[in-house]
């Protein structure tokens, strides 16, 4: 992602972008795809957005791995786009955004390299619609152990983060103080230099909602761990519900959590996300929600704000949830789940 020049064009990405989100997976389509199999999910993508990457590497792939693969090229070409239609500012608060991506395939990878996935199955869930190089990439994919993954990162925003939570990686044994600290070298350079004026103070806003969302749930992850590390050190700056030390005591309890979020500017506008929360049996159920009400923030900012980039921001957060929603489908379906725990697996928006 290079930058880019010109004025910044809102109205003009914006209406590409609805024109776009009109066209994503809606619930129905969803409740038709956890009833088919792997095969049929596949010539059920050809006929939508997903037509060319189907056809592209149909001769290559089949099954769940034709899907995964259409789907990550689909979705990288979707926001190569955006970038491509973007310019000025507007450029440069969805570049920074888009890097979100490289936090997941570096999480991605760490995780492939520490359950011993094979490279091919750990590639096929990378989405390359980051910025690192893939030369970079590559090289991590190769990595035969965590310690040379984080190696191979110095002189990356993530190189220094990573080699400070690796003692807590090797002393605890779990990999959540490694993600957490990707997770916090994101957002620290998601708001370096990000001054809060007319056209980015609503951005702002989200990304203080997106902070927050992300602390609550890294402190879970923490808690849950039994790593004996306190979530106060992956504590990330930029949000307003939590301080450091009030997160350390709120995860110990998913009640006073979401009790906290509920009593915030949030909770009028998420309460039944909030409900959902609450009632959440499992963390992965607790993280679910929270993306679905993530995603509604972002849907409510964009309305009242059209011509900011929160609606651009809604869209890939959308397209996102599509991606993982069709590959949750795919892989259950795979594994012989039925329609009814597929579908209590996605995220609807």
């Amino acid at each position: 992602m290079s930058a880019a020049s010109g004025t910044s064009n809102p109205e003009y990405v914006v209406a590409r972008v609805r024109a776009r989100k009109a066209q994503l997976f809606d619930d129905d389509d969803y409740r038709k795809l956890v009833r088919m199999g792997p095969a049929e999910i596949a010539r059920q993508m050809e006929e939508s957005v997903y037509e060319d990457e189907i056809n592209a590497l149909g001769a290559r792939h089949a099954g769940v791995d034709l899907i995964e693969y259409a789907l990550n090229r689909d979705l990288a070409g979707q926001f190569e786009d955006i970038l491509r239609w973007a310019g000025g500012r507007l450029y440069d608060l969805v570049a920074r955004y888009l890097r979100k991506f490289d936090a997941w395939n570096l999480k991605t990878v760490i995780r492939g390299i520490y359950s011993d996935t094979d490279r091919d199955t750990v590639e096929a869930d990378l989405i390359r619609a980051g910025e690192l190089a893939d030369r970079l990439v590559d090289t991590l994919l190769d990595a035969t152990s965590v310690e040379e993954a984080v190696v191979a990162l110095e002189g990356t925003r993530y190189g220094d983060p990573l080699a400070a939570a690796f003692d807590d990686y090797e002393e605890s044994g779990v990999l959540v103080p490694l993600e957490n600290a990707v997770d916090r070298a994101y957002y620290d350079q998601l708001l370096e230099d990000l001054a809060v004026d007319e056209t980015t103070a609503v951005y702002r806003e989200f990304l203080t909602a997106e902070i927050d969302f992300r602390n609550a749930r890294n402190a879970l992850r923490l808690a849950g761990s039994g790593a004996g590390v306190d979530p106060a050190d992956y504590f990330i700056e930029g949000g307003r519900l939590f301080s450091a030390s009030e997160l350390s005591t709120l995860a110990g309890s998913r009640e006073e959590l979401v009790a906290r979020i509920r009593s915030s500017t949030y909770g009028d506008e998420l309460d039944e996300a909030l409900d959902a929360l609450a009632e959440s049996e499992s963390l992965i159920g607790f993280e679910r929600a929270l993306d679905a009400a993530l995603g509604s923030y972002a849907d409510q900012l964009g309305f009242v704000n059209p011509l900011s980039v929160t609606p651009v921001v809604s869209f890939i957060i959308a397209k996102e949830r599509e991606v993982d929603n069709i590959r949750a489908i795919a892989r259950g379906r795979e594994a012989g789940l039925g329609p009814e725990r597929i579908e209590s697996e996605l995220v609807v928006l």
